[in-house]
């Protein structure tokens, strides 16, 4: 059987079809870039696939910029072109994904820099029955 892409794993997540999942993929990457430090960033990219990279370059300065968790789903609602819910589903599934993929310490070395609300999305939610 062959592995689940990265894609794949955040429809799963989030429960989207895999078309969704490419756009909340791509707008959550891109915001996270802008949020964290360029080094960050630049961490974060040299452990996911190499099709999923750019979406994690930054071309701006080093600076991260600042900004809140409100904010932070209106880029991802706008970019992916979905309503708020699915934008903050898929944003957290996102990153839940990347969790995964990066390891937990590069992880939460890019995770410190976000304010708490934004750091919350990548905590997996428990499945009520």
């Amino acid at each position: 059987m062959a592995e689940l892409s990265f894609y794949d794993k955040v429809a799963d997540r989030a429960g989207v079809p895999e078309v969704t999942a490419r756009a909340l993929t791509e707008a959550t990457l891109r915001t996270l870039a802008e949020r964290i430090s360029g080094a960050e960033a630049g961490a974060l990219a040299g452990h996911v696939a190499h099709e999923l990279r750019p979406l994690l370059a930054r071309t701006a300065p080093e600076e991260p910029e600042v900004f809140g968790y409100d904010e932070f789903l209106r880029r991802v609602t706008e970019r992916a072109q979905v309503s708020p819910l699915i934008a903050e589903q898929g944003a957290g599934a996102v990153l839940q994904t990347l969790h995964r993929v990066v390891g937990h310490r590069e992880f939460l070395e890019a995770l410190a820099q976000l304010p708490t609300e934004i750091q919350a999305l990548a905590e997996p939610v428990p499945h009520t029955p």
